[in-house]
C-alpha cells in the first residue's frame, strides 16, 4: 500500500525509511517489488542518467519525464520529485513548478535549502513537501563534507528546525557528520533521510546508480549492493563477440 505523507512522518523513531532514487520504468518496477517504500526521482537523474556536469542544467521537463516512468513502473510506491534548480525562486514559481511534478505522478516535492517561505506557501496549497539542508548540490561550490565546524553545525540544524517548522513533512541530510545527522534527527519532530549522515537518521536514501555500481566514481559514502556495470562490459562483449563470430 502506498505510503502518504502522514503516515512517513508517524514513521519516525518507530520504523527506518529506505528510500531510492529512480529515474526509469523498469527500475521503479523492480524496487517496487523488492518494497523500497519511497522512490525519489532526484535532479540527480542529471549527473547520473544525462551526463550532465551539475544538477542545475535540469529542467522541469527533465523531471517530468522521469516522474512519469517511474509512477508508471511503481503505481504503489511513494514517490518523490525534485523541484529542479530556479523552479522553486519564489512562492508562486514554486507553486505551479510542485503542480506540474505532482500532475507528472510524484506525491511531494523536495526542494533544497531553508526557503521557508516557499515551504508554507507549498504546505498551505496543499502540497506534500520533504526538505534538504546539509549539503545541497543546486547551490554547493563543492561536494565536500559540511557542518564540520561547529558554527556550520549549528546553521544546519537551525536550518532543519526551520524547515520543519515551516511544514515540511521529511528532511534529507547530505553529506555532514555523523554527529550532526544525529543531533538534527534528534532535534527535529520529523524524519531525516540520512545520505552520507550517519546511522542514526530516521532512514536512508542512496542514489540506485550507486547502489548498482553503474558509472566511474561514487561519493565516499555510497555504498554498492551489485555491478550492474561489470555486468553491462561483459553481455555487451558476450553480444559482440557472438556477432563478430556469426554465432548470433
Amino acid at each position: 500500500m502506498k505510503l502518504s505523507a502522514a503516515a512517513l512522518r508517524k514513521r519516525k523513531f518507530h520504523c527506518p525509511i529506505a528510500v531510492l532514487t529512480a529515474y526509469t520504468t523498469p527500475v521503479a518496477q523492480r524496487l517496487e517489488r523488492a518494497g523500497v517504500p519511497v522512490l525519489l526521482v532526484g535532479d540527480t537523474v542529471g549527473m547520473v542518467e544525462m551526463g550532465f556536469s551539475s544538477t542545475r542544467e535540469v529542467t522541469l521537463e527533465h523531471m517530468e519525464y522521469h516522474i512519469g516512468g517511474v509512477r508508471r513502473g511503481a503505481p504503489g510506491t511513494h514517490i518523490i520529485g525534485d523541484l529542479p534548480f530556479d523552479s522553486d525562486r519564489d512562492p508562486d514559481r514554486a507553486l505551479r513548478s510542485a503542480r506540474r511534478l505532482l500532475a507528472a505522478g510524484a506525491d511531494s516535492v523536495k526542494l533544497e535549502g531553508p526557503k521557508l517561505d516557499v515551504i508554507r506557501h507549498l504546505v498551505a496549497e496543499g502540497v506534500d513537501v520533504v526538505g534538504h539542508t546539509g549539503l545541497t548540490p543546486q547551490t554547493a561550490a563543492s561536494f565536500r563534507q559540511v557542518g564540520v565546524t561547529p558554527d556550520d553545525a549549528g546553521r544546519i540544524r537551525a536550518d532543519a528546525e526551520a524547515i520543519a517548522a515551516a511544514g515540511a513533512f521529511m528532511i534529507v541530510l547530505e553529506h555532514v557528520p555523523d554527529a550532526v545527522g544525529r543531533a538534527v534527527t534528534q532535534a527535529v519532530p520529523v524524519p531525516t533521510i540520512g545520505i552520507g549522515a550517519g546511522a542514526d537518521c530516521d532512514g536512508q536514501v542512496l542514489v540506485i546508480n550507486d547502489v548498482l555500481r553503474l558509472g566511474d566514481r561514487w561519493p565516499p559514502f555510497s555504498r554498492q549492493y551489485a555491478d550492474m556495470g561489470e555486468a553491462i562490459t561483459q553481455a555487451g562483449m558476450a553480444f559482440r563477440t557472438a556477432v563478430e563470430t556469426r554465432r548470433f
